[in-house]
């Protein structure tokens, strides 16, 4: 389980960049290295939203 957690926050890191990207400037890293929403895009897309609901198990193992 390890590596999966190690990719999915890969992903979610990811994404946060893109997201970023695109509220600072404007700019769609994904859109721009794989075209606008092309099928390699969307699999991207839907790999960090997965990724994301996966990494919501995180709040689990966050000692207070």
């Amino acid at each position: 389980m390890k590596v999966i957690d190690y990719i999915a926050l890969v992903l979610v890191i990811i994404g946060a960049i893109n997201w970023g990207l695109i509220g600072l400037f404007g700019f769609d890293l994904v859109a721009t290295l794989f075209g606008s929403m092309s099928v390699i895009s969307r699999i991207v897309y839907t790999l960090v939203g997965i990724s994301g609901l996966w990494c919501i198990r995180f709040f689990a193992k966050v000692d207070d």
